[in-house]
């Protein structure tokens, strides 16, 4: 994510928030927009931390708790100048399910674990290898926690009445499907109103958030027409003021084991979610993130968080841009906007009693509804084949079972998409005598090739998906072929398969009396050939810089057939 960055982990620790860096300088003049920016976006937030606290299956509060103290180690210790951190809808499907399965002390000590993973991948330079998750798999996930969270929503924007709501998805499609005639109507048209508003409020307006404005308004409704809607006292009993008391989180070691994947996929989620804000960020602001710096951030906040009934924390790309848009311009703002959240804990959290789920909901459907890349599925057919099945399967997997599972599949449908790829493009050609003189498909042309000997170009990767092209060599080789020219000077890299297939080649040679001469090897071939010891078994005269030393070799080499035949 970070451009400038080497492209190999550096050695030594480094730790700098960016934080330290503005400091530096730092005046009134600074200040005033980061504060403002800092109040704009905390108002922003105040909603989306108790929305998805209750979303993802736990408290409103939870999600409060995880926006002060994740948001405030985010800033503070990131290394964004302007990324804001709190809970996000990407969590919201993998938290609940863990919950259910597991228990709420359970997901404190697994989101403890993601945290130590995060700081470790940071801390280790592993920012950059964020970038090798395929694009259809980073789609396709996001598009499937979309559907996830609206999914989650469906229940408190209808008022349905249900003793139970599971988190996977077929039992909750079929529990929702039989509470339907308890449909709510008054609720229902609360949260259709208050869907069509946050969706068409006026551009003119953005300074003021449409969210804040819909819950206040959506409040003072029910207050006023005494609407009998489920609000946040009605279902939690409110929020309570204060952060709750710092606390090692309970478990069950029979647990740990199942806790491991998940933490993982948290990690890796946050990880990704983080870093694509950090360069969102930076393209608005024209600057340089380090990512290793926002992993070990995002690690601290992960593991500290729990530590106050959090859930898990990561950079947040809405309230990010919203924090620039604002003025932001120093991680000040990101602080301003974790204390403006604890004030409105330790002061106003009572009033939060009185606001309605079906607003929530509402807020948190357009949420869904804005962060599906939705235009992925009308181009599926113009991208290929594979690619399209990746996202379609990490989709399907993601809203079906879970985060973990569609991930992992995803990654490995990806891996054997990239290695058919890599395979369709390795190419072997064969060329005898009058073929290798003329060339032709971009090869040059080879005089005076001896009868006997065939010359195989190889073009491309020779790794595990390619290597079987060289059995071609093998089955081909005997009867009148004496010598194989094996010209791999446009050979960009080989696997350890790819050696193999070439030891074997040489042993079967080796047996019928036959001789294989290698042409042109260079850089990472060579130095894989080299250190296997294939060099020193294939004879370092029959290692040749180029074809024209090649065909010489094989000469030499029939001319002693001929010489022993005598």
């Amino acid at each position: 994510m970070n451009e400038t960055a080497a492209p190999f982990p550096e050695r030594g620790f480094h730790f700098r928030p960016k934080l330290a860096e503005v400091f530096q300088g730092y005046s009134r003049e600074k200040f005033l927009p980061d504060l403002g920016a800092g109040l704009t976006v905390g108002v922003v937030a105040l909603s989306l931390c108790i929305g998805l606290g209750i979303s993802s299956g736990v408290s409103p509060a939870a999600g409060l708790y995880t926006g002060i103290v994740g948001g405030f180690l985010v800033s503070a210790l990131g290394g964004s100048r302007v990324q804001i951190g709190g809970p996000a809808g990407a969590f919201v499907g993998l938290v609940a399910l863990i919950v259910a399965q597991y228990g709420l002390p359970s997901l404190l000590l697994c989101t403890m674990l993601a945290g130590a993973i995060l700081f470790a991948m940071g801390a280790l330079r592993l920012g950059n290898l964020i970038k090798f998750i395929p694009h259809p798999v980073t789609t396709g996930f996001t598009c499937g926690i979309a559907v996830t969270i609206f999914l989650t929503q469906v229940r408190a924007f209808l008022g349905l009445r249900m003793e139970h709501e599971p988190a996977e998805f077929l039992p909750k499609i079929a529990a929702l499907s039989h509470a339907l005639p308890t449909l709510h109507w008054p609720t229902a048209l609360l949260a259709a109103g208050s869907l069509g508003l946050l969706l068409f409020w006026p551009k003119r307006w953005s300074r003021v958030p449409g969210s804040i404005v819909v819950v206040l308004l959506g409040t003072v409704a029910v207050a006023v027409f005494h609407l009998p809607a489920e609000t946040i006292g009605s279902k939690f009993g409110g929020i309570p003021r204060g952060l709750p008391a710092f606390a090692w989180p309970q478990f069950d070691l029979e647990h740990l084991g199942g806790l491991i994947r998940p933490a993982f996929t948290i990690a890796l989620l946050g990880a990704i979610e983080s870093l694509l804000s950090a360069v969102v960020a930076d393209g608005l602001i024209d600057d340089r993130h380090d990512s290793n710096q926002e992993l070990m951030a995002q690690g601290a906040a992960n593991f500290v968080a729990p530590l106050f009934g959090g859930i898990p924390v990561t950079g947040v790309i809405a309230r990010t841009a919203t924090n620039v848009r604002s003025g932001a311009g120093t991680p000040v703002a990101g602080l301003v906007h974790a204390v403006f959240l604890l004030f409105v804990l330790l002061v106003a959290a009572p009033l939060a009693k009185d606001i309605p789920l079906a607003v929530l909901a509402a807020v948190l459907a357009v949420v869904a509804l804005r962060m599906g890349e939705w235009e992925e599925f009308a181009l599926l057919h113009r991208k290929p084949r594979g690619d399209s099945a990746v996202f379609l399967a990490t989709f399907g997997l993601t809203v079906v079972f879970d985060l973990t599972v569609a991930v992992e599949v995803g990654m490995v449908l990806a891996a054997f998409a990239f290695i058919k790829r890599v395979a369709d493009t390795t190419q072997v050609h064969a060329m005898t005598g009058e073929q290798a003189a003329l060339g032709g498909q971009g090869h040059e042309p080879v005089k005076d090739v001896p009868k006997g000997v065939i010359v195989y170009r190889v073009f491309g990767a020779l790794l595990f998906g390619s290597a079987e092209k060289l059995d071609r060599i093998i089955r081909r080789s005997g009867g009148e072929t004496k010598v194989v020219i094996l010209h791999m000077a446009a050979v960009t890299a080989m696997d350890a398969t790819a050696l193999n297939r070439i030891e074997n080649m040489h042993a079967k040679m080796k047996r019928h009396k036959e001789h294989l001469i290698l042409s042109g090897p260079h850089t990472q071939p060579h130095f894989m050939l080299e250190k296997a010891g294939f060099f020193d078994a294939l004879g370092r005269e029959n290692v040749c810089a180029d074809l024209e030393s090649a065909v010489a070799r094989a000469r030499e080499l029939l001319g002693r057939r001929e010489i022993h035949r005598t």
